[in-house]
């Protein structure tokens, strides 16, 4: 079995039904975590989105809001200040383009703080596109499995992904990568004995060097 059929069966058991864990019933509400997710846990952004968006439960309603009082809701997030102010433009540009997240890559790269990490995370749930999405989790993981070089930025590991698994695994991927950093191939403490793709890991294969 190659090495990518090993890392797709081992995903799908560990993760058979992965799931975006940010909460969000509505495209905008997807749009706007997303964003602020940007160096902070999903968690921490489930705590401020949910009375947010309760709260304030149309886009009409959020467009309403200055950024101070944008940043009173999100200020226990990391950089909220930048974020508030990403937050009304990207609730202005939505209100001007109909009240929703268009399909378009394009138009949605040209928002105030929506990358490319972004707009792949919300066209893969949203309109079921297949994208893979390189966050802090899946560029860690790409480069210990030997996906992708140390040095290679995230554009580079996502090209990288892209080509290694085929086309109609990537998003389900994406997401499997995402849960799979996030619980057991961490930054700090890794599960390395329980893991079963440890013979492909370079971490380990460095820690067995210096044994």
């Amino acid at each position: 079995m190659s090495k990518q059929d090993s890392i797709l069966k081992e995903m799908d058991n560990l993760f058979p039904n992965p799931k975006c864990e940010l909460n969000y019933s509505k495209d905008y509400e997807l749009l706007l975590a997303v964003m602020l997710s940007a160096q902070t846990t999903d968690k921490r952004v489930n705590m401020v989105t949910g009375p947010l968006f309760s709260q304030f439960d149309t886009l009409d309603k959020l467009s309403k809001l200055s950024i101070s009082e944008i940043e009173n809701h999100i200020k226990s997030i990391g950089m909220y200040k930048q974020k508030a102010k990403h937050f009304k433009s990207i609730v202005s540009s939505l209100v001007e383009i109909g009240g929703y997240v268009p399909n378009d890559r394009e138009i949605l790269l040209k928002m105030n703080g929506v990358g490319r990490k972004t707009v792949n995370v919300v066209l893969s749930n949203l309109y079921n596109e297949p994208c893979i999405a390189v966050d802090t989790h899946v560029n860690r993981v790409s480069k210990r499995l030997g996906l992708a070089l140390m040095d290679d930025d995230v554009l580079e590991v996502e090209n990288k992904l892209m080509k290694e698994f085929p086309k109609d695994k990537w998003s389900k991927l994406h997401h499997q990568l995402v849960l799979f950093g996030r619980y057991k191939c961490k930054a700090v403490n890794p599960e390395c004995e329980s893991c079963n793709l440890k013979d492909f890991c370079r971490d380990v294969h460095e820690y067995e060097k210096k044994a």
